[in-house]
């Protein structure tokens, strides 16, 4: 047996599986596992993927960055096209980070898997369509075994959802709708990312039309209406509170979010919040640009031989943000995010969450997440303290297990004071 392997025999259970260790995204949720084992005494951990040599060539390199020795980390083999290889990982899994996407083609199996074998399941999708079948198909049968399947736990939604959750937590009245506001702040290397987030986005546009079915399916019956909407923006607008020209964010925030909002009024008759998220830019003609790229994007991501070109040739349709080397050191260095919360609402109270304001809204409040470059830093922290939490406070999470966004299943956790320590930074400006 090679070094550090585990075979499918070993009864052995590990806190962490990594899945997917060798994927881009991957090899720094390793590094961010080995990380913070030291202040996590007793934590056991293992990765997984298909090769051997790679997943190996992961640990090396995950010693250099780490500094710390991790030779002797046990290594599961696992492909995504064999169930009996994915059930045999699972079963020696008390939660599975899955790094493997675009999670539309290689979703469905792990979680099945996790659920026969009794895992939790933690992913960092910004897919609506697999997050919202995920939970239309395996809430019950999660249940049914008392698993917890927590999705988006990445940049797309963590900060989002939980960004939403803070807000509300720290505003005294009825909330009645928040915009959030995200800007990339890059240093002089610029930004970019990886080919695995673009061929997520690719094929996410090209199959929305299927989100109109799967929400009435998922969702038969509407959440109570307020009296009052959210602020109508154009295309492009000027946002004081973000000091940026915005456009809309084409990420799966907003339904992230409103996944939660909706589980919060259903199961805690709480007053759900409306919810738009936008994305900054920093002059009037970067956001018409960006409004362009957009428009281009989805013309040819809603047709086969578009989709082909767009996957071929990433760079050029991204203007080079997006390769299949992804970003480099520097890059990552380099970057950093804020995302401002902007939410109105009232001073007064109405305890009865289908009772609507008759009143305009009175009161306003201010919040901030802040941290790092968000795809290949923010997102392996958000991802591993989700993953702790499942692991330490069962008895903070909805009761029973199932399919949750962020928001839903860590509301009443320590999440944000655990990201708060780990640099992904919560506080309230207004």
């Amino acid at each position: 047996m090679a070094e550090g392997e585990v075979t499918s025999s070993t009864v052995e259970k590990y806190d962490f599986v990594i899945f997917g260790a060798t994927g881009f995204t991957g090899k720094y949720v390793v590094e961010e596992v080995a990380r913070i084992a030291d202040e996590e005494p007793g934590l056991t951990w293992a990765i997984a993927g298909r090769s051997m040599e790679k997943l190996q060539a992961v640990l090396e390199a995950a010693s250099k960055h780490t500094e710390k020795n991790l030779s002797q980390a046990p290594i599961l083999i696992a492909d995504i096209n064999s169930e009996q290889s994915l059930l045999a990982m699972c079963k020696q899994a008390r939660v599975l980070l899955n790094c493997v996407g675009p999670y539309r083609f290689y979703g469905d199996q792990v979680v099945r898997a996790c659920i026969e074998a009794g895992a939790n399941h933690i992913d960092i999708s910004g897919e609506p369509q697999f997050l919202e079948k995920t939970q239309l198909l395996y809430n019950g049968k999660a249940k049914e075994v008392g698993v917890y399947m927590v999705g988006a736990c990445g940049f797309d939604s963590i900060p989002a959802d939980m960004g939403t959750v803070y807000t509300q937590q720290k505003f005294e009245g009825d909330l009645n709708h928040v915009e959030s506001f995200v800007n990339i702040h890059s240093g002089p290397e610029g930004i970019a990312g990886h080919f695995a987030t673009f061929e997520s986005a690719v094929h996410g546009f090209a199959h929305a039309s299927e989100l109109k079915d799967l929400r009435k399916q998922l969702h038969p019956t509407p959440v109570p209406r307020s009296n009052h909407k959210m602020p109508k923006r154009s295309t492009i607008f000027e946002s004081k509170e973000a000091n940026s020209h915005c456009v809309p964010f084409p990420g799966s925030d907003r339904s992230v979010v409103n996944r939660s909002q909706r589980y919060f009024y259903e199961k805690k008759k709480l007053r759900p919040v409306q919810f738009n998220a936008y994305f900054c830019r920093p002059s009037y003609w970067s956001a018409v640009l960006t409004v362009i790229a957009g428009v281009i994007f989805g013309v040819f991501a809603s047709f086969s031989l578009g989709r082909t070109l767009l996957l071929k040739f990433p760079s050029l349709f991204s203007f080079g943000i997006f390769s299949h080397q992804g970003p480099t050191k520097k890059q990552i260095d380099g970057t950093t995010f804020s995302m401002t919360f902007v939410g109105e609402g009232f001073s007064k109270e109405i305890s009865d969450p289908d009772v609507q304001h008759e009143e305009a809204p009175d009161k306003r409040i201010v919040t901030k997440v802040v941290g790092p470059e968000p795809g290949y830093v923010t997102t392996p922290i958000c991802m591993v303290q989700a993953g702790l939490v499942l692991l330490k406070e069962k008895n903070k999470l909805p009761s029973g297990g199932g399919v949750f966004s962020p928001g839903a299943a860590f509301a009443e956790t320590t999440l944000i004071e655990r990201l708060d320590k780990h640099n992904v930074k919560f506080q309230t400006v207004e």
